[in-house]
């Protein structure tokens, strides 16, 4: 594939492939897309020969190939990337630099300058990056922000994802840093950014610190049995927990806490909005986890009177079947080029000062006239 590839037209079949068959690929995107109307999935690409095979096996895909630089010129209208992450910036920017769309699995980069690269590669092949950001797509998150418009101007944002037990692959790539960019917070706390940062606004964010910590990550009672995988018997360096605070440059605030596992019962969400006349809370869970609370509940505080409001039914994952669903007019639609990258930067920019706050730095040697004192 080199050069830009033509738009594709409204109505029109997107053709796509699938770059990676981890979790991912294989559980969310692949199903998903072989059975929407609108995509024919038209390769599989994963460096591992059995993937591919049950891949094209399952789901009647025609042609598989070990690396994305194999796929032929006009073999699809657009890449899902859902690689490991430490590869997803590299593989985007290849695909994106000879001018083939991408829609990219988050975390969308793990530093700024890879945000950057993303950035830069779109403007250069022409093509557009699209990214994952299944939160917003959740019936419930937008009902949240449709009832945050009617609290008057936001002050503060409180957001959590606390699992009870839900270390992913433990052991595997997913819980070590050079492979990951990071534990929860790069995990859970994408999704969880990605629905606070519209809410604070515009504004840059002034000052982000924070804490991590890792009392569960190497326990086996605390992974993720439901993801089906089984773990390695490594060790993880990434946290299991994360909290930040994050102050924009206008004064808006929010309060972040991430969490693969806990002492809680459940795994669960909760994103409250606090403005000027009033808040709205969301209690949910995201995700696939089937220790979750059973339905969603959406409140409104005034005036000491708190009443709930109305959420539509939908079942688990129904966000990604949503987010499917725009991709085609996302993908033909000048206005994109230019949005996740951006998006990602705010991101990733905000991760990495929690980060720098949070992780352990050598003690400052104490000056010998202060020890005497």
């Amino acid at each position: 594939m080199t050069g830009p590839q033509p738009a594709v037209a409204p109505g029109r079949t997107v053709r796509v492939a699938v770059a990676g068959l981890g979790w991912a690929g294989r559980q969310i995107w692949l199903p998903r897309l072989a059975a929407h109307p609108r995509f024919t999935v038209t390769a599989v690409v994963d460096p591992d020969a059995a993937a591919r095979e049950r891949a094209r096996a399952d789901h009647g895909v025609p042609d598989a190939y070990a690396d994305v630089a194999d796929l032929p010129a006009g073999a699809a209208d657009l890449v899902v990337v859902a690689v490991p992450n430490h590869l997803h910036a590299a593989v985007a920017a290849r695909l994106l630099r000879r001018g083939v769309p991408v829609f990219l699995e988050k975390p969308v980069c793990l530093t700024s300058a890879e945000a950057d690269d993303l950035a830069d590669a779109e403007r250069a092949g022409g093509a557009v990056l699209l990214a994952g950001s299944a939160a917003r797509y959740r019936a419930d998150v937008r009902a949240l922000v449709d009832a945050a418009a009617d609290i008057g101007p936001v002050r503060h944002v409180d957001v959590a994802w606390v699992r009870a037990r839900g270390v992913p692959d433990a052991g595997g790539w997913f819980t070590r840093r050079d492979l990951s960019g990071g534990g929860a917070l790069v995990d859970l706390g994408w999704h969880l950014l990605d629905t606070v940062l519209p809410l604070l606004g515009p504004a840059s964010i002034a000052h982000a610190v924070g804490s991590v910590s890792d009392d569960f990550v190497n326990d086996d009672a605390a992974r993720a049995a439901w993801r089906g995988t089984a773990g390695t018997g490594g060790r993880g360096d990434v946290e299991d927990t994360a909290r930040a605070f994050l102050l924009t440059a206008d004064g808006t605030s929010a309060a972040l806490h991430a969490c693969w596992a806990s002492h809680e019962a459940r795994d669960r969400t909760t994103v409250s909005v606090h403005g000027t006349a009033g808040s709205v809370t969301l209690r949910c869970t995201f995700g696939f986890s089937p220790n979750r609370d059973a339905t969603p509940e959406l409140t409104r505080t005034r005036d000491g009177e708190t009443v709930r409001l109305p959420l539509p039914a939908e079942p688990i994952g129904a966000e990604y079947d949503r987010q499917l669903d725009a991709l085609p007019d996302l993908l033909a639609d000048p206005a994109s080029r230019g949005v996740a990258a951006a998006d990602a930067r705010r991101t990733i920019d905000a991760i990495e000062r929690v980060y720098r706050c949070a992780r352990p730095t050598p003690p400052v040697p104490a000056l010998a006239g202060a020890r005497d004192r």
